[in-house]
């Protein structure tokens, strides 16, 4: 040994013999000597492979003009110094002894205010060889805690990438080499890192946040707070790195940090919402910290847990379906640190960035499923966030939150939560997001288990069907959540929806009474196909049968507060229009609601809407109104009652398109039979002066309609009218062949066709040959029209009355013939009458 010694002693003699020229040089003007010295020590020193011993003596004897030359104007020359003391640290059997030296020359050139190194490069091996010292020395450095908190303040912060990271990882082996004095001067590193953790280079920001992990783990813990913030903007990085690298670190700390009972509150959210990452593997290593968490304070609470973990380890009997139940830990964990992340989900669904409020409410699904029941005790406040996160303009927002909201239905007993969302269904908060309480109870029903649902439908059906909550609002997004409503109730509790029947039909027909657009509608009659079939009924019409009578009754109750603006009208249209024949079996239930609203002094555009829609059944009668021919008792009380009041003239452009609304179902149903000879015949005198009244309507559509009603009545009870009756009758018609309209024209020609065909000997024509006189002549004028096809129906009208008095007729002819601009007319009608006479003449005979 000795011997040894002795031999590497006389090495190290010889070898800093051979240096000294060498280490003269380096005090030399020139660059080029110095850097030609500080090559020639290199490559007798650590290049010749020599033995540690020497290295050690030799490292000694050149340590303090190495360290001179840190400082040498000369990149190179400061390069290759950096380098040959690296590597005697490396190589030498003891490196602590050159730290009384080595540690206040690095602090002075990179550890002050203004880093004295202009070189990025050298910046960087310089950091690589404190981070090799403290690899080697480790809690030899105790003494240089000052000096090395000084440089990693400095170089953290430095503007070459890769000089951060090397500092991040030099501060990581730091902390972990000596932590019993790291801590007093951890704080120092928190704010440099803060300003680095948002650098735009992924690698940098993960080097800095495990140097972050680092540093707080062996601190005092006080700085927790003031780094939070930053690591909570990592979750949403680009980069999976970072997103992994926190997660790895807010693990360690719920695992390791001596004060974390102090910080599970704020700790447990940056790692549960981990666990929802789009990237599998981070999500995985976020749910096995978080089940290690759980394990581990299980563990350490273990006495206090001890009836819980005897008597709660079974799942709840309606637990979520292919959901893995966390761990006790975990779940009493999130218990114990529900009530302060409640205010702190409240703040962060508010927040103005899309991703944080996306994270957030990922976040709160997750905590649920940890709280199970005992998120009872803080519904109110989650029924808030709910509330408002529904009204967020990010589906995905939305989406999160009422998949939260039905893990809340399927925790929560129904008697509770029913009690304050439909409250808030009743009374919404806010008037401009209506919809917002429909959309949890939505979800929360969807969530809710059958059993526990089916004492508590008829309920939620009557608040359904109240006409602030169904009638309140016409926005889209508000009559889709009511529909959804609907349809989750029939798809919970399916047959058991027969005892709310009749309030889930009525709330399906407001909203298709309400619905701007046909989707809307569409739904809805899925609904109501629904409806029928969970109930076995074989269709719709059934459906309507059930309830028909019901459904008339609760038009009924507020019939007389009807508008054109309230949707009674609306729900009345589609009960009527699609229950089909189902309406002619309540009649005489229908009618009296149908009077009450069309009265004359009520609202003029409800009941123009109101005839057009019996104009429509009308004309369809035997499949509707009349399918059971029970319309036909009441038809006489129905043309007396409702029709011709509404026929009464009235100023204004609203009263005549009323009136024309009422024409044409007046029209319909003389047209359609609806309502039988004699009945007709007794109301004659009431009905044809005002229909004769209407063949002066300003509107063309009303006279139009006038002259084809008039013309249905001459074809029902023309021949049995009192001739007083006809002769009223054709004096205004023939006005009509002076209008405006060539449409109306020629019904009033129809209908005069129709008047003389039903002349029969009753008629007296000796009597009233003025009549047919003056009834003759107009028409001869008019068979002189500049319109052909007028002159056709003119000439067929006339050959019609031919029949009468042709002796009449022929005279009258003859008196115009020669003043016709078209005598072929006139030659055409007298051929005619001669023919009729001819054959007259034949008869008697």
């Amino acid at each position: 040994m000795a011997a040894t010694a002795s031999r590497e002693e006389h090495v190290s003699s010889e070898v800093l013999r051979g240096l000294a020229r060498h280490l003269n040089c380096l005090s030399e003007d020139s660059k080029s000597t110095r850097k030609r010295a500080l090559e020639s020590i290199k490559r007798e020193t650590v290049d010749k492979k020599l033995s540690g011993v020497v290295l050690q003596d030799l490292f000694s004897a050149l340590l303090k003009p190495l360290l001179k030359c840190l400082s040498d104007p000369m990149e190179r020359c400061r390069e290759i110094a950096i380098l040959l003391i690296t590597d005697f640290i490396c190589y030498v059997p003891e490196p602590q002894v050159s730290l009384p030296y080595l540690m206040p020359c690095m602090a002075q050139r990179f550890g002050e205010k203004e880093i004295l190194e202009p070189a990025e490069e050298l910046r960087l091996s310089a950091v690589k060889m404190l981070t090799l010292t403290v690899e080697v020395c480790g809690k030899q450095l105790a003494p240089y805690l000052n000096e090395m908190i000084n440089i990693l303040q400095r170089t953290i912060v430095d503007p070459f990438p890769d000089v951060k990271r090397e500092s991040c990882k030099c501060t990581v082996n730091f902390a972990k080499s000596v932590p019993e004095h790291f801590h007093m001067q951890a704080e120092s590193l928190v704010k440099p890192l803060m300003q680095a953790i948002a650098h735009q280079h992924s690698k940098v920001r993960v080097s800095v946040i495990e140097a972050t992990g680092a540093v707080i783990r062996h601190g005092t813990g006080k700085n927790v707070n003031d780094v939070l913030s930053h690591l909570a903007q990592r979750l949403f990085d680009a980069s999976p790195q970072v997103r992994k690298a926190v997660t790895v670190i807010v693990g360690d700390w719920l695992l390791n940090l001596m004060d974390r009972y102090s910080y599970f509150h704020k700790l447990i959210p940056l790692l549960l919402s981990n666990t929802t990452d789009e990237i599998p593997e981070i999500s995985l290593l976020a749910a096995d910290l978080w089940q290690q968490v759980g394990a581990q304070w299980e563990k350490e609470n273990e006495d206090d847990l001890k009836d819980k973990m005897d008597f709660l380890l079974t799942p709840p009997l309606f637990y979520p379906s292919g959901v893995e139940r966390p761990n006790l830990g975990c779940r009493e964990l999130v218990l114990r640190n529900l009530m302060r992340l409640v205010p702190a989900l409240s703040h962060d669904l508010t927040d103005w960035l899309v991703p944080t409020r996306i994270k957030t409410s990922q976040l709160l699904s997750v905590l649920l499923l940890h709280a199970e029941d005992h998120s009872t005790q803080h519904l109110q406040p989650l029924l808030a966030i709910l509330y408002r996160a529904c009204t967020d303009p990010e589906r995905d927002v939305v989406n999160n939150c009422l998949a939260a909201a039905k893990l809340l239905g399927t925790f929560v007993p129904p008697e509770v939560f029913l009690k304050l969302v439909l409250d808030h269904v009743s009374a919404p908060s806010s008037p401009s997001y209506p919809w917002s309480a429909l959309m949890v109870l939505c979800a929360m029903l969807g969530g809710c288990p059958k059993p526990l649902l089916k004492p508590h439908i008829q309920h939620i059906a009557n608040t359904l069907v109240q006409p602030d909550v169904c009638q309140g609002y016409q926005q889209v997004v508000y009559l889709e959540q009511l529909l959804c409503c609907v349809d989750v109730l029939l798809r919970q509790c399916d047959s058991d929806c027969g005892s709310v029947s009749l309030q889930l039909l009525q709330v399906l027909v407001t909203v298709q009474s309400l619905a701007t657009g046909p989707h809307i509608s569409e739904k809805a009659l899925e609904s109501v196909q629904t409806l029928y079939k969970v109930q076995g009924l074989a269709s719709e019409m059934e459906l309507y049968r059930q309830h028909m009578g019901q459904l008339l009754d609760w038009l009924s109750v507020s019939v007389n507060t009807w508008s054109s603006y309230t949707p009674h009208r609306l729900q009345m249209h589609i009960i009527v229009m699609q229950s089909g024949p189902v309406i002619g079996e309540f009649v005489s239930q229908f009618m009296p609601l149908l009077h009450s609203c069309l009265q004359p002094e009520r609202d003029q555009e409800m009941r123009m809407s109101i005839f057009t829609m019996l104009a429509k059944l009308l004309l369809d009668r035997g499949n509707t109104l009349d399918s059971k021919g029970l319309f036909r008792d009441e038809s006489q009380k129905f043309l007396v009652d409702i029709l011709l009041p509404n026929l009464v003239w009235r100023a204004g452009r609203c009263a005549t398109a009323q009136r024309t609304a009422a024409l044409s179902c007046l029209l319909a149903l003389l047209h359609g039979g609806s309502i039988p000879p004699q009945q007709l015949l007794s109301v004659e005198d009431k009905l044809c002066p005002q229909v004769l009244s209407a063949l002066d309507e300003d509107s063309q559509m009303g006279r139009l309609l006038a002259c084809r009603s008039l013309s249905s009545m001459l074809r029902l009870v023309g021949s049995s009218l009192h001739q007083d009756v006809l002769n009223n009758i054709y004096p205004e018609v023939l006005k009509r062949l002076d209008d405006s309209s060539e449409d109306v024209r020629r019904e009033a020609l129809k209908a005069l066709s129709l008047w003389l065909s039903n002349l029969d000997k009753n008629y007296g024509a000796e009597l009233c040959t003025s009549h047919l006189q003056f009834l003759f002549q107009q028409l001869l004028v008019h068979l002189d029209d500049p319109d052909s096809s007028v002159q056709d129906q003119v000439l067929e009208v006339l050959k019609e009355g031919s029949s009468i008095l042709p002796v009449l007729l022929k005279k009258e002819v003859e008196a115009v013939r020669d003043k016709h601009r078209s005598p072929q007319y006139c030659d055409q009608l007298l051929e005619h009458i001669c023919s009729v006479s001819t054959h007259n003449t034949d008869n008697s005979q």
